[in-house]
């Protein structure tokens, strides 16, 4: 609900109201980042389709993907792979769903500051768990999602 009533959602493009650009100043623990790079950062999403939804971020306040540079495309690509076999190995992730929206008419939520979205898929996940079978998903705290996989990245 937090979500659909535009909580935390800035007000402008500008980089003092993106919170893409705040997160890397406050410690991991309360941003939610799971892993820095030099040009690009990991986070979990505050509002996930799925447990374990990561993004990833350039520090830099772009909006565009042919904004980025040599550099910060090929951390993004590399952190992309590093996410997915971290969530392979802390919850068997059988598939993903990989991608950017780019600006609001694409659906994306902050279209200002360009992120990725790296969203783990399990058989049967999120599509009719409480009729067909029989059971609810369980969700975990952010924050323990967090620590959990911030520990398997350094193993």
């Amino acid at each position: 609900m937090a979500y659909i009533r535009g909580e935390n959602k800035p007000t402008d493009a500008s980089s003092g109201q993106c919170p893409f650009c705040r997160i890397p100043a406050l410690p991991d623990d309360e941003s939610l980042v799971v892993r820095r790079g030099e040009w690009a950062f990991v986070l979990l999403n505050l509002y996930p389709y799925a447990p374990g939804h990561l993004m990833v971020c350039p520090y830099r306040h772009i909006a565009d993907y042919t904004e980025t540079t040599d550099a910060e495309s090929g951390e993004i690509a590399d952190l992309t792979r590093e996410a997915m076999r971290t969530v392979r190995t802390v919850s068997r992730a059988e598939g993903f769903n990989i991608g950017m929206n780019q600006g609001h008419i694409a659906g994306a939520g902050i279209a200002a500051h360009l992120h990725q979205h790296v969203v783990p898929r399990w058989p049967g996940d999120q599509n009719f768990m409480p009729i067909i079978g029989r059971t609810k998903t369980l969700p975990e705290l952010l924050g323990d999602t967090r620590a959990l996989l911030a520990e398997a990245w350094e193993a």
